[in-house]
C-alpha cells in the first residue's frame, strides 16, 4: 500500500476501520491507489450515512412515535 494511503486512513480513523472490517480493500487500495474516493463511498453505505438510508431512518423514527402515541391514546380509554 502506498504511503499516502496509509497516511489517509491514518488520518481518518473510521475509513481504516471500514478497511480493518473489509479486507478486500486492502487489495483494492494496494493495486489502484486512486480508488479511495470509492472506498469513501462503500464506507458511507456500510456505515449507513447515505442520504437515502438517513431518510429511511427518520421514517421509521416517524413511525414508531406515531404508533407510541396512538398506544398512549388508546391507553388513556
Amino acid at each position: 500500500m502506498q504511503a499516502s494511503v496509509h497516511n489517509y486512513l491514518q488520518q481518518n480513523p473510521k475509513y481504516a476501520h471500514f478497511v480493518r472490517l473489509n479486507p478486500i480493500w486492502y487489495r483494492y487500495l494496494t493495486r489502484e491507489p486512486s480508488r479511495v474516493n470509492e472506498l469513501e463511498k462503500a464506507s458511507r453505505y456500510f456505515y449507513g450515512e447515505t442520504f437515502s438510508q438517513k431518510v429511511d431512518k427518520i421514517g421509521s423514527h416517524v413511525q414508531m412515535l406515531n404508533m407510541l402515541i396512538n398506544f398512549t391514546e388508546i391507553m388513556k380509554d
